[in-house]
């Protein structure tokens, strides 16, 4: 399993490729050049998972959903719907045509690596996300996370 962390900015040229970043690249435990890129679950993203990380969660779905019931398998259908794509020889990956258009126009876009996979955004809607000044970090840590990671302690040692 990878480790995938960081912040990207990538071009797309007009035939919906872009470079995969180095950074990325350094971080995988293999030299695999295959990945999955699928819709993300909200529809303003899209997330690419190593060949292997996207075969593991295949995995725990067929493990942990009942094929038996409608609603586990329309699950599972919604979630295994990617597409395998390669790093050709220049380290380019192609986004197929349909998991582009759910970036919008664009011709730039952001990698932001979530630990197990790579999220792709267009980079002025992430730009809008990240700077929401409406968002409060600290609430979310700590309503979400609790004490494992307790950032009003850090800011009382002030």
């Amino acid at each position: 399993m990878s480790l995938i962390l960081g912040t990207e900015y990538c071009k797309v040229d007009s035939n919906g490729r872009f470079k995969f970043p180095i950074a990325f690249k350094k971080q995988l435990e293999t030299e695999e050049s295959r990945f999955y890129i699928r819709r993300g679950i909200t529809p303003e993203y899209l997330e690419l998972w190593t060949n292997e990380d996207f075969k593991n969660v295949a995995e725990k779905l067929s493990r942990n959903l009942n094929e038996f019931n409608t609603r586990d398998r329309g699950l599972k259908r919604r979630l295994l719907q990617a597409h395998q794509v390669e790093l050709d020889n220049s380290d380019r990956m192609l986004i197929p045509g349909e998991l582009l258009k759910t970036l919008g126009d664009t011709k730039e876009i952001v990698l932001q690596g979530t630990g197990d996979y790579i999220e792709i955004w267009n980079r002025s809607v992430y730009n809008e996300m990240m700077n929401d000044e409406n968002y409060d970090l600290e609430s979310e840590v700590n309503e979400r996370l609790g004490t494992l990671y307790d950032l009003s302690s850090a800011s009382d040692a002030k």
